[in-house]
């Protein structure tokens, strides 16, 4: 998940980055140690202040919610949901920083998968795996959880400022089992193609596109824009491509493997994407509309949204 200094405000860049890093760095020290219980009350409140407090990223989630819901406007059911939304994501950093000491007994047992053999059948035949999941849930537990199963993957992250801040990243899927690539456009691309053809697994967040470049589609009745990497590595290399929805079911972590989105026999490469990447979104909207309490988009997604500056930069 890209997480970027706040753009604006008083505070010099280099002063807002040293106050970042250090809240992070706190996090995987500290939080980390904390007891579990305590933890999770100090997560909770500052949910509910955010969610009180109604920033950007409240006003912008609501306005998500909306095209979720189907609804014209911001309305009590929509601010109950907000709330229900800011405390999952309070809870998905709290498990971010928590991780490192959690033993692979919990990682795997607390893990409610369903249709996983889909996975473990095309890696166990040599064909890699393109696995494209939604800001939902908590995908970094997912990751892990994919990896004490006995499969490594690759993942792919944005550069981060300051640079001491990516590494902490980096250094925290590291050590989950996970090859993070810096997002660095074709250099990724091909590397990532790379892994594919040696039949291993690749990971990616593609329900809200950072580089200007996506591809439109239908989603909640309205375009939006999302990323064309995971449909055109699946054209380019032959790989598996399935959607995974995530959620939280109380002290669980619950997923859904979804059918392999299939290339069409027919149409050019841009095409193929693009119906790929519709099929993408149509699970995604699926499995977003079941449990919208555990999709944790706080930025613009809708082209009508974006406006001409294109996407907007996400906030921690």
């Amino acid at each position: 998940m890209p997480v970027t200094a706040p753009a604006g405000g008083s505070a010099p860049a280099s002063l807002r980055d040293e106050v970042m890093d250090a809240a992070y760095a706190l996090g995987w020290t500290v939080v980390r140690k904390m007891p579990e219980g305590a933890a999770r009350l100090v997560f909770t409140a500052v949910a509910d202040r955010a969610w009180q407090a109604n920033g950007a990223g409240v006003r912008q989630l609501e306005r998500n919610l909306c095209r979720v819901l189907g609804k014209p406007a911001v309305d009590d059911e929509v601010r109950v949901l907000s709330k229900r939304v800011l405390r999952s994501y309070a809870r998905y950093w709290l498990e971010v920083f928590r991780l490192p000491e959690y033993g692979r007994d919990r990682i795997v047992g607390r893990m409610r998968v369903t249709g996983e053999k889909k996975i473990f059948a095309n890696l166990e035949a040599g064909r890699g795996v393109i696995l494209a999941l939604p800001h939902m849930g908590n995908y970094e537990h997912a990751g892990a959880w994919l990896a004490a199963c006995g499969h490594p993957f690759t993942t792919v992250a944005e550069r981060l400022r300051p640079e001491s801040l990516f590494d902490r990243f980096v250094e925290f899927r590291e050590s989950l089992g996970m090859e993070v690539l810096a997002h660095t456009g074709a250099s990724a691309f091909g590397r990532l193609a790379q892994r594919l053809r040696a039949g291993r697994p690749v990971c990616l967040v593609v329900d809200r596109d950072l580089t200007a470049s996506g591809v439109d589609v239908e989603f909640f009745g309205a375009t939006a824009r999302m990323p064309a990497v995971s449909a055109a590595l699946a054209v380019q290399t032959g790989a598996a491509l399935i959607p995974v929805t995530l959620w939280y079911e109380g002290k669980y972590w619950a997923a859904r493997v979804h059918e392999e989105v299939a290339v069409p026999d027919e149409g050019a490469r841009r095409e193929k994407i693009q119906t790929m990447t519709q099929e993408i979104a149509r699970v995604f909207e699926a499995g977003i509309a079941a449990h919208p309490q555990d999709w944790h988009m706080l930025q613009k997604v809708w082209v009508d949204d974006l406006g001409p500056a294109g996407p907007g930069r996400a906030s921690p």
